[in-house]
């Protein structure tokens, strides 16, 4: 069930941010009398499962067809509307233009005045970047609204009592587990989100942190970030917290142990532990393996002796951390959630432009993912603040994908507009032709890799 939600949330969250993309396409093309011939959400290769079209003030429908009713063709002046079948995205088929639903070939000889490409430069640049301007614009009003509806809560680092739980690389970087953030590059991080962006993006170059009593400094190599990626165990830190067991799994080495909800762990064999994630690690190195448990029951410590399964599991889910840790809550007014809500956008841009550099490199490349690895990111069971969240997120990461200057991509064709504006000179249909089947072809090997990067993953490999 859970998959399935992740699944849902996915395809409704690219189908809003694709129809509200082609529609800024859709509104400049109008404005400007250009003609819109088609508006399709999903591809339909082969058939379509809905279109429609007005002719002579009626709307005319059509279900389950390979082709558009042939009496439509006498009436281009009005868009069809339609539903694929194949839910990778949309199109927005503008009269006039090359793109990836047609060719030099498949324009008029003669250019008409309702046609993409009989327009002056200034308009034909709106029209493309409509789509780009409606995503980015929707995710600022996206966050608004959630900052009004839900407010903002969140656990400030400085509320991290336990300290941090740090990966591998931060270890070797001079991390310990245990240590306080006190101020990266004499700035003081609100968040653990905001301390990990100054390791891997920022190019911070030490950071205080507070190890007991003592402040020490951690020196952070320029390639941190690398080293981060190309790590099989990702990630930077967790926050430190206590085990304690908020329930048990029947039939589980803990309920044949009799532990209880509440149990407080506090050591294995003879090795005192605190944190969750210091047991975590144990348990695994005593797979099928008998150990003694210590943990407190109402400031009692008791032991029992646990057979530990094949997966190194004792079957109990422990306490959330937001149990003990103090999280901030920031309620907005409607006047209020608006530029915060701006501010929110442009600051997630931001980061994730910053973030955008790692992917030229061998270990950033690596990471690519494709619709598993966006589908992860949606929470397991249905949740509305996570889901717009995440929509917002992706229509920002939409936004910026689309301006980069790639044929097929509306960047492309904004670079070809801004070139002739300069120049004077128009690039020719062929030429603009062309270059999109090699945008297009290096943008499905681009999909291709990073889905088939998610089935190696899957396989662990």
């Amino acid at each position: 069930m859970g998959i399935t939600m992740q699944v849902l949330g996915l395809l409704l969250s690219l189908s809003i941010l694709v129809l509200v993309h082609e529609l800024g396409h859709y509104f400049f093309a109008r404005i400007f009398k250009t003609r819109v011939e088609k508006f399709y959400l999903f591809f339909n290769p082969w058939f379509s499962i809905m279109r429609a079209k007005k002719i002579e003030g009626k709307w005319n429908f059509s279900f389950f067809s390979s082709t558009s009713p042939e009496h439509w063709k006498d009436h281009p002046e009005t868009t069809e509307w339609g539903i694929g079948w194949l839910p990778l995205g949309g199109y927005c088929s503008i009269a006039g233009m090359v793109d990836e639903t047609k060719g030099e070939k498949d324009l008029s000889a003669e250019p008409q005045e309702w046609e993409f490409r009989s327009k002056p430069a200034w308009q034909r640049f709106f029209i493309i970047i409509g789509g780009v301007l409606v995503n980015f614009i929707i995710a600022l009003v996206l966050y608004s609204v959630i900052l009004f509806k839900w407010g903002e809560e969140y656990i400030p680092l400085e509320n991290a009592r336990y300290g941090l739980q740090f990966s591998e690389v931060a270890l070797k970087t001079g991390f310990e587990n245990g240590d306080k953030i006190i101020d990266i590059d004499g700035e003081k991080p609100e968040t653990i989100g905001d301390f990990v962006t100054g390791l891997m993006i920022d190019d911070v170059q030490k950071t205080s942190v507070l190890r007991g009593d003592d402040t020490l400094t951690v020196y952070i190599p320029s390639d941190f970030g690398k080293q981060v990626l190309a790590n099989p165990k990702k990630g930077v830190c967790q926050y430190v917290f206590p085990f304690v067991i908020d329930s048990i799994i029947p039939n589980m080495p803990a309920a044949m142990a009799q532990l209880q909800k509440g149990d407080s762990l506090v050591a294995i064999n003879d090795s005192s532990l605190f944190s969750f994630y210091d047991f975590q690690s144990l348990f695994n190195e005593h797979k099928n393996e008998t150990i003694t448990l210590s943990y407190y029951r109402q400031n009692e410590l008791l032991h029992s002796q646990i057979l530990l399964n094949e997966e190194g599991k004792i079957g109990v889910y422990p306490a959330h951390y937001l149990h003990f840790l103090k999280t901030k809550k920031n309620e907005y007014g409607f006047f209020t959630s608006i530029p915060k809500g701006i501010s929110l956008g442009f600051n997630t841009l931001g980061v994730y432009v910053k973030q955008f550099k790692l992917v030229f490199s061998k270990e950033g490349a690596t990471q690519l993912g494709g619709f598993g690895t966006i589908g992860s990111i949606f929470p397991k069971t249905w949740n509305w603040q996570q889901f717009w969240s995440m929509t917002a997120l992706l229509s920002i990461i939409l936004a910026f994908m689309n301006f980069l200057p790639i044929p097929a991509l509306d960047g492309g064709y904004i670079l070809f507009i801004l070139v002739e504006m300069i120049t004077r000179r128009k690039p020719s249909d062929k030429f603009v032709g062309y270059a999109n089947m090699v945008g297009f072809t290096l943008l499905i090997a681009l999909v291709l890799y990073a889905n088939g990067m998610d089935i190696i993953r899957a396989l662990g490999f």
